[in-house]
């Protein structure tokens, strides 16, 4: 009976036992986890936190799992960013050393500036990005830099009319082309990281030389912004009365004034960069535009009608 009785008794004992070094056990497998975490834990810095900047770093942060810090001049910007958990910390560049990414987006006639104090303060295994619109002057710029070969051209084509941290987007860049100029002056193992990156945020690659980027640019992006903003420019000269703008204005007239939104501190340098093509692309604009004015004048309805057809083959190419 005694050992019937000691065993009903250590039974329970037993029990405890078992239990409280799976409690431990499952305790330590936490601390060994969050540590392994924290060991692997990938880090990138932000540089510009506005449209780009701020939406580059919630992808990273929702699809790569980055730890996002991020730097900007503008205080107010800063704490926009902390506020809308766009970064987890505002930094100095004293921070760079032991960051895998850096992203530099702000605007194009300060980037190669600010890619320059990147790379004396990164460390040798950092990957540093730009984000600029214009290719040529930025990586004329760095050529000759210690380590260029850490810096991988880039340009994300997507963007929208809004400015500022508010302004960032989750899929902003979600079936964008990720622009990559001059590849072949970057550590192989840096572009595959961007590459990577790039992928992961669901964007199409596209390399080629920075004097290629700057042309094509011009015409699709850079005159498409100059058509908009003279547009908008023109009704308000034109039309004094903002009510019969508001009330009248198609759907038509909103999407083709609506880059006309976009702020001038990052458009005005956009153009002075790439001004040589930018004139090339507003010569031919203008003289498609004189060209149709004349037609018009002259009542040249089968030219006009010609002129409609052939902007209409835009539609097999933008589907």
């Amino acid at each position: 009976s005694r050992r019937i009785l000691k065993k009903e008794i250590s039974k329970p004992l037993i029990r405890a036992f078992l239990l409280f070094l799976a409690i431990r056990f499952i305790d330590y497998s936490c601390q060994m986890s969050s540590l392994f975490l924290f060991l692997t834990m990938k880090k990138a810095v932000i540089i510009g936190l506005g449209l780009i900047g701020g939406s580059f770093a919630l992808e990273l942060k929702k699809r790569l799992q980055y730890t996002v810090v991020g730097i900007d001049k503008n205080p107010e910007h800063v704490q926009e960013a902390l506020d809308l958990g766009i970064i987890s910390q505002a930094v100095d560049y004293t921070a760079l050393s032991d960051a895998d990414v850096v992203l530099v987006a702000v605007p194009v006639d300060r980037t190669a500036e600010v890619v320059h104090k990147v790379l004396d303060h990164v460390g040798e295994h950092t990957l540093v990005m730009d984000a600029g619109s214009v290719k040529a002057p930025i990586c004329a710029e760095l050529a000759e830099h210690p380590r260029r070969s850490q810096f991988v051209a880039a340009h994300p084509m997507a963007g929208t009319e809004h400015s500022g941290p508010q302004a960032a987007l989750y899929d902003l860049f979600d079936g964008k082309v990720m622009a990559l100029c001059e590849v072949e002056k970057s550590n192989w193992k840096l572009l595959d990281r961007a590459l990577d990156i790039s992928k992961a945020l669901n964007m199409r690659v596209k390399m080629m030389s920075p004097t290629d980027h700057d042309l094509h640019t011009a015409y699709v992006s850079h005159l498409s912004h100059v058509s908009s903003f003279m547009l908008g420019k023109t009704v308000l000269e034109i039309e004094k009365d903002e009510a019969q703008i508001f009330d009248l204005a198609s759907t038509g007239f909103a999407s083709t004034v609506r880059l006309a939104k976009s702020h001038p501190q990052m458009w005005t340098p956009i153009f002075l960069e790439n001004k040589v093509n930018v004139l090339k692309a507003l010569t031919e604009y203008i003289k498609n535009l004189e060209n149709f004015k004349h037609l018009l004048e002259t009542d040249q309805a089968d030219g006009i009608t010609q002129d409609i057809k052939e902007a209409n083959y835009i539609r097999k190419i933008l589907k």
